[in-house]
């Protein structure tokens, strides 16, 4: 059997008065539980004029630096994205188009000829140069910079050169046909090299700031720590189409989900993406604003250390086949995700043509299946009587809740399945220190990419030595079959062999995926126009936001 239906859509059991009219979404149709499906959104109604000032909330609290480099997170991103632009741009639908470059040019994916605009100045009216592109592309391979982007796409860059008053060239050790997709990340984010090197080591903080190129400028001194900052519109942004229609825009760093839900539904606060689940019953009941579900690229998923019996590819499988996934999505989710088919979220799929079908013949049935659980359970030789230890961050208690349902299956098959509950502060330190993973054999994960192309996350996560692959696994199999990809120039041949790899990855299942999440963002009726797909940390969302009146 073949995998169900789960494409780009949503099977909403609880919540109703969602918003639509006038927003663009995906074409997508899909879904296989109850409820009434709903297609997921790329945009919301254009902004009719500007507003003074809009509030918002950054769920995931306050940022720790302005620093492009250091911008790794849901906190520092959803700020960062509005101040300091890439060479590329990532839209709502996924798509990527030239923004500070005009475009890129290779013959065989090692040499990148990349065009930059000269009509382009940092917010203190100086122009931007190629300098500062050439030194804000090194930046991430200059140890003394610290930038949480270093490796993987950087590694394989052997050079880059001013080549023409208007271009660079960007030598690569390897063939690469996707780094325009890498350059919309901050990899490609272009500073200001003379104000970076002037801060030193206070470059980024809240008296300091940065000198980039955005709709959004930050003053020093708009950042008040434990509370908000504020951002003010750049009126000599270059793309007069893209102009900011909001003149100020203050996020604030409210975490706790009920008075998320109280200033949200009290109009205190005007919108926030990552709306908390508990707030989800009392925002659609709102008659004052509304909530919008998009596209998404995030994704839930268990994440294998390589130690104990969870480190053998024969027990991830039967526990992912034993687990109610669907059971998730719509409790602990309320019906705002879907269960994964991959470690790649289904949304970016749905943005490359012509490989729906070729997934479904490829990809390994994950479906809630105990027979072909206990199918699987018998090619494992381990040491079954050994528990699981999976850890979450015990703040979050719906991780608990999803652990629960998969000790459930785990039950099932003779298999303990214990959650570990650890400190936020702790749990953190799991995706760099090895040390702090000792003693336990998985632990969660809320995912997302980091450029719309699904092969780059494989790789992220997969290939031997990536900086996301932390059990260590290596297949040479899968290495050959990501490079080939990586190295096609053809796009419909690419995706082909993406989707080889990916097949060959979700046979081993370094990583358990659990399911695909939608983005859940509320806005006050006052204001519109924000993007509402998972863009919001890479696109100048707030540069869309204005007067819905």
């Amino acid at each position: 059997m073949k995998l169900a239906k789960t494409r780009a859509s949503i099977a909403l059991l609880a919540i109703t008065g969602l918003a639509l009219a006038g927003c663009a979404s995906g074409s997508r149709g899909g879904g296989e539980s109850g409820g009434a499906d709903l297609e997921l959104l790329q945009t919301t109604p254009a902004a009719t004029s500007e507003a003074d000032k809009v509030t918002w909330n950054s769920t995931y609290g306050e940022l720790a630096s302005l620093d492009p480099a250091k911008a790794f997170n849901y906190s520092e991103n959803t700020v960062v994205t509005n101040l300091c632009e890439p060479l590329f741009q990532m839209q709502p639908d996924f798509s990527i188009e030239p923004n500070l470059a005009t475009g890129a040019e290779t013959e065989d994916g090692l040499t990148w000829r990349i065009g930059i605009r000269d009509d382009v100045t940092f917010w203190d009216g100086t122009p931007m140069t190629v300098e500062d592109v050439v030194y804000s592309l090194e930046r991430h391979n200059d140890p003394a910079e610290g930038s949480y982007w270093t490796g993987g796409v950087t590694a394989n860059i052997a050079d880059v050169v001013k080549s023409g008053d208007s271009e660079v060239t960007v030598t690569l050790n390897t063939p690469d046909q996707l780094l325009p997709s890498s350059f919309s990340t901050v990899l490609g984010v272009v500073v200001q090299e003379q104000q970076r090197k002037a801060a030193g080591e206070n470059y980024g903080n809240p008296d300091t700031g940065v000198m980039c190129t955005g709709p959004f400028q930050y003053t020093p001194g708009n950042w008040k720590q434990g509370q908000s900052i504020t951002l003010d519109r750049y009126d000599g942004y270059w793309n007069a189409e893209k102009q900011a229609k909001a003149k100020q825009v203050e996020i604030g760093f409210v975490v706790d989900p009920t008075a998320i839900s109280t200033a949200l539904a009290a109009g205190e606060i005007q919108g926030s993406y990552d709306v908390p689940l508990p707030a989800l019953s009392e925002l659609s009941n709102s008659t004052s604003g509304s909530l919008y579900f998009g596209e998404g690229m995030q994704i839930m998923a268990i994440i294998s250390t390589g130690n104990g019996i969870f480190g053998d590819p024969d027990v991830r499988r039967a526990i992912t086949r034993a687990t109610d996934r669907q059971a998730i999505a719509d409790t602990v989710f309320e019906g705002t995700g879907t269960p994964s088919r991959s470690v790649v979220p289904q949304a970016p799929w749905d943005a490359i043509d012509g490989v729906a079908e070729l997934r479904d013949e490829e990809l390994p049935d994950l479906g809630y299946d105990l027979e072909a659980a206990k199918a699987e359970l018998e090619k494992s030789d381990a040491d079954l009587s050994q528990p699981i230890k999976i850890a979450y961050p015990s703040e979050r208690s719906f991780y608990a809740d999803i652990l629960n349902e998969m000790a459930n299956g785990a039950k099932e098959l003779g298999i303990t399945l214990e959650p570990v509950g650890v400190p936020s502060a702790q749990f953190g330190v799991f995706f760099s220190d090895p040390a702090a993973r000792e003693g336990y054999d998985g632990f969660v994960t809320t995912n997302y990419l980091s450029a719309p192309d699904p092969l780059l996350h494989l790789i992220s996560v997969a290939k031997t030595g990536s900086d996301q692959n932390y059990s260590e696994f290596s297949d040479p199999a899968v290495d050959a079959a990501l490079d080939a990809a990586l190295a096609e120039s053809d796009p419909q041949k690419r995706a082909e062999l993406t989707v080889e790899a990916e097949a060959l990855i979700m046979d081993q299942q370094p990583w358990v995926p659990v399911t695909d999440l939608a983005v859940r963002m509320y806005m006050d009726d006052s204001i519109t126009g924000a993007p509402a797909s998972f863009v919001y940390l890479y696109y100048p969302w707030a540069a869309d936001l204005g007067s819905a009146e």
